[in-house]
């Protein structure tokens, strides 16, 4: 397999995965490098075309056209990873998205369907679409697919529910007996009509005769009460010239005595204007006497505070100063101590170490020294086999004899035998003659190898080594 590079199309995407990839890579145009394999997907939204069987609250079944226009959702990554490993899962070929929409769809109509009336499916269907919409694209966001336009087509009966054919039928009947509902009312209101058009003539010209009675009358009248008050307005114009002259007179007199009044007024007031002054320039010496004695107390008093201000903050300072250097000596003194601490863990750390590293050495040296004895052991004993000729049963007779096994057997048995206390035997042949006392001590001991081999192979099971005397059979 050789590199390529790859360019997708206007609505597609290459997806890659492989080698340096950890799950998916989305991309517009990229380099395929030997061990990846490159899949394009296309995001053009899609037409499904579904007729849903559902049925009402009322058991009633009915079909419900549709047509979905959905496809992946372009402006989210995320999305897009959902979309490409739900089409990764299947061939190219199979209708795996057409079904899983068709169920998605199906179920969720169904569902929506079975908690509404029929009678609300059929006169809310705008928003029974809503529903279905919403729902459905809560159930397609896990593909990363959206849905771009759902068109819910009129409702369809199922074959042997009539519903909607009946449903039909009688809002066309509805219909008629309202049409001829409404053409008798028009008869009636065209007869009603004519004669009350007849009866409004009449009134309105009786009207009119009473009208211009009434005005004929009135003209008459309005003229006696023009003159009537003409005569009126001459009389009152009179009186109130009359009464214009008295008050005019009335009003001189009122003025002459208010300003007497304000003459002696304005007298009182610039006597006591004057008093007031008086008062509001005493005052005003006062209030600035007080005020120089209360700035003199401020100037002492401030003075004072600041005193004492400045002698306890040099206090203050000075006392926050000592625990300042004391905290700081108290850190240093920490410090040095966990630094002490610090070392002398170290030392004791690499005096264990060491001593780990010496008994490790040590161990590998005695492990080294038993090897090389074990080693040259088995050399001897493969010296001594080969001096032998091969025969194991003389070289471990010889092994034993140079071990001292017999010695240490004859002696255990010894102290066995002594801590018993038996009653010991001596074995001869029962001729004492002819020889010496020296002999005969030999001849003795000789005579006793046989019961010890034959007591060293009941105990042990090994037979003495064939340059030896061997046991007697027994014989029947």
């Amino acid at each position: 397999m050789v590199m390529m590079y790859e360019v997708a199309e206007a609505s597609e995407y290459l997806v890659i995965t492989g080698g340096w990839i950890k799950d998916m890579k989305l991309t517009k145009k990229s380099w395929v490098f030997p061990g990846q394999r490159c899949t394009r997907i296309d995001l053009s939204p899609v037409n499904y075309t579904f007729e849903v069987q559902a049925m009402s609250a009322e058991k009633l079944p009915f079909i419900l056209p549709a047509v979905f226009t959905i496809g992946p959702r372009a402006d989210e990554p995320d999305s897009i990873l959902k979309y490409a490993k739900l089409m990764s899962s299947q061939s190219t070929t199979s209708n795996h998205v057409t079904d899983l929409v068709g169920g998605v769809i199906e179920g969720e109509t169904r569902v929506l369907a079975a908690s509404m009336t029929m009678e609300e499916i059929f006169k809310g269907t705008k928003e029974f679409k809503q529903e279905v919409f919403n729902k459905v694209q809560v159930e397609l966001n896990q593909f990363g697919l959206i849905i771009y336009n759902a068109n819910v087509k009129q409702l369809v009966d199922v074959r042997g529910h009539e519903y909607f054919s009946y449903l039909g039928q009688k809002v066309q009947m509805e219909a008629a007996n309202q049409a001829r509902i409404d053409v008798a009312e028009a008869k009636m209101k065209g007869e009603v009509g004519s004669k009350l058009r007849d009866g409004q003539t009449k009134q309105n010209a009786a009207k009119i005769d009473a009208e211009t009675k009434i005005i004929s009358t009135q003209r008459q009248g309005e003229g006696k009460k023009q003159e009537l008050k003409v005569e009126t307005e001459v009389k009152i114009y009179q009186n109130q010239q009359e009464a214009m002259a008295a008050e005019a007179n009335a009003q001189l007199a009122m003025k002459k005595a208010g300003w007497a009044k304000e003459a002696e007024v304005a007298q009182v007031e610039s006597k006591k204007a004057v008093a007031i002054r008086e008062a509001e320039l005493q005052r005003e010496v006062e209030r600035m006497n007080a005020l120089t004695t209360t700035e003199k107390l401020k100037a002492d008093l401030l003075t004072k505070a600041t005193v004492e201000f400045e002698t306890k903050s040099q206090e203050a300072n000075a006392v926050l100063y000592a625990k300042q250097k004391a905290a700081e000596a108290y850190l240093y003194e920490k410090q040095k101590e966990s630094e002490a601490i610090k070392a002398a863990a170290e030392a004791e750390l690499y005096q264990r170490k060491q001593k780990v590293e010496g008994e490790l050495y040590a161990k590998l040296k005695e492990a080294e020294g038993l090897t090389a004895l074990a080693e040259a052991q088995g050399t001897y004993i493969r010296s001594i086999l080969g001096a032998f000729g091969g025969n194991y049963s003389a070289m471990r007779d010889y092994l034993m004899i140079n071990g001292g096994v017999f010695q240490d057997l004859a002696k255990s048995n010894a102290e066995a035998v002594r801590g018993l206390q038996p009653k010991l035997s001596i074995w001869t042949n029962g001729d004492n003659s002819g020889g010496s006392d020296a002999m005969k001590e030999v001849g003795g001991i000789y005579k006793m190898l046989p019961p010890l081999f034959k007591t060293v192979q009941e105990q042990t099971g090994m037979l003495p080594p064939s340059w030896m005397p061997q046991l007697p059979t027994d014989q029947n």
